[in-house]
């Protein structure tokens, strides 16, 4: 191996020839260590790279295959398959303003797509948006001066902070038990626990196999957002404040 990369969520190995061994785990790829030469068993496991010390190996769980391994030449072949998202590490925050208002879209879509933001997946949106205070389906042109100094310094501390704690936990060993919901986050995974910042519960909004966790005190004053499959189905009765919902939640205990 020459060198690493990681190109928004792919994970680019750069190997003798100028090729590139481009990885997209998706959502139940993963990557394990393993010792030198072993062994592919299993429908799971899908490719082994062999390095002295031993062997990276590539596997998925599941029966939807959309993990993926690309083998491409020089940098031109890195381009082809980069979207185009700016590095919220290298932007402004006249330019991270400028990509996201670009298009109207909502603060929810605009940070997940790669086209937009480089690297920034459902997850860490949600943590973004609850350290911002700010709702998932606030609409980028309408934020003010004040929201936009806010979400930019939000999208930095949050990847900042975890960064720094995934590095820290690879430090100590090899990350196998990879997941989009970890101890210590705020918002994502934690629907119906408490808000670490109000104590309120963090509700959701779930739709076409992904789920948005956010806390209505904190990000929506108090407006219950709607959910697509279960305001349908309620109608008129879907609760529109926290305290409609608490009232709904207590005619059904």
């Amino acid at each position: 191996m020459r060198e690493l990369r990681r190109i928004g969520k792919r994970i680019a190995i750069g190997v003798e020839g100028d090729l590139w061994l481009v990885l997209h785990l998706m959502i139940a790829g993963r990557l394990h260590w393993r010792p030198a030469d072993a062994a592919l068993k299993g429908r799971q496991n899908l490719a082994a790279f062999d390095f002295p010390s031993g062997s990276l190996t590539l596997t998925e769980a599941g029966t939807r295959h959309r993990a993926s391994l690309h083998i491409l030449s020089g940098e031109e072949g890195l381009r082809s398959i980069d979207p185009g998202g700016i590095d919220i590490f290298t932007a402004d925050l006249a330019s991270f303003r400028a990509v996201l208002t670009a298009e109207n879209h909502t603060l929810k879509r605009a940070l997940t797509d790669p086209r937009v933001l480089s690297g920034i997946g459902n997850a860490y949106s949600d943590e973004i948006l609850h350290d911002a205070q700010l709702s998932p389906i606030a609409q980028t042109r309408k934020l003010t001066p004040e929201e936009w100094e806010r979400l930019f310094a939000a999208t930095r501390r949050t990847l900042d902070l975890w960064i720094d704690r995934l590095r820290a936990e690879a430090r100590i060993a090899f990350p196998e038990k990879v997941t989009a919901f970890r101890e210590g986050m705020a918002a994502h995974g934690r629907y119906g626990k408490p808000c670490p910042r109000c104590g309120k519960k963090i509700l959701r909004i779930r739709y076409a196999g992904n789920e948005t966790n956010y806390c209505a005190h904190c990000q929506t004053g108090g407006k219950v957002l709607a959910d697509r499959g279960l305001s349908r189905l309620l109608g008129s009765d879907w609760p529109r404040t926290l305290e409609e919902l608490e009232t709904l939640h207590q005619r059904h205990a």
